[in-house]
């Protein structure tokens, strides 16, 4: 059962592949994500991962790994506060801040963190529920 003010976090990174994979399934072909040469010429110097892979990863934890199998995930804010590159080191933050047992439901605090400067580079707030671990 997770508690008030657990905490958990996970490390990750994408790879270019991921990147053009995310492209192709959401039709999200912006070449800010796809093409070096146009991406050195914008603010960021290099590709960025789209926002939506970044933040993929809350899904990914919220019903594999924390709280896990069973979770269903009912509303998510994001703030997309600085880009993300691939091959980064990235580590998702979960903070449990509201747990209601009587409806199997908690509001967690997601964050993604870039590794290496420590900068959060999304940040936001999740409602999930599963009968089985709240």
């Amino acid at each position: 059962m997770i508690q008030l003010n657990q905490e958990f976090r996970h490390t990750f990174q994408f790879s270019q592949a991921e990147v053009e994979q995310f492209a192709s399934v959401t039709g999200d072909c912006n070449p800010i994500h796809l093409d070096a040469e146009y991406a050195a010429q914008t603010i960021f110097k290099k590709p960025i991962i789209h926002g939506f892979l970044g933040g993929s990863v809350f899904s990914k934890v919220f019903g594999t790994i924390f709280p896990g199998e069973g979770t269903i995930y009912l509303k998510q804010t994001l703030e997309f506060l600085k880009p993300m590159y691939v091959d980064t080191n990235y580590e998702a933050v979960f903070l449990v801040k509201e747990i209601n047992r009587e409806k199997h439901r908690a509001t967690i605090s997601t964050q993604i963190i870039e590794k290496n400067t420590g900068n959060i580079v999304i940040q936001g707030e999740a409602i999930i529920m599963n009968k089985n671990q709240i």
